[in-house]
């Protein structure tokens, strides 16, 4: 890793708000995620941008292509930042927040994602906005 004070990395997209979107722009993320993070973190900073960005599209925007997700990525100082937004209606995450997922569930595992593999996870207001933070 280099100095500090130096950015490593630096993304920002807005994508529309489909799979195939996320995918294009995970494997740019996963390319260069492999050559800046240690292998031991690159597991869980994909994990973590593919979560954020699946759920917005699918939860937040319904795979409407014609609504818009926007992501921010910035690695600098050992810290990895991750900013994910959609124009959905966005959700009560505080009650989601604190929710056990049964074992047979196929789906509901989000928040769980970024509780475990974060450093710390921030939603605004409104719910369709969310700031995960991993500390490298």
């Amino acid at each position: 890793m280099s100095r500090p004070s130096q950015i490593d990395c630096e993304m920002r997209v807005a994508l529309p708000a489909t799979l195939r979107a996320v995918e294009e722009f995970f494997a740019e993320f996963r390319r260069r995620s492999q050559t800046l993070l240690p292998r031991a973190d690159c597991f869980a900073a994909e994990l973590l941008v593919r979560e954020a960005l699946t759920n917005a599209v699918v939860h937040g925007c319904h795979t409407d292509a014609g609504k818009r997700v926007r992501c921010a990525l910035r690695l600098k100082a050992g810290r990895l930042l991750i900013a994910v937004e959609d124009e959905g209606a966005g959700f009560d995450w505080r009650q989601a927040w604190h929710k056990a997922v049964a074992v047979p569930d196929c789906s509901g595992r989000g928040i769980e994602i970024l509780r475990k593999y974060s450093s710390r996870v921030r939603y605004n207001e409104r719910g369709n906005a969310v700031t995960i933070m991993k500390r490298i």
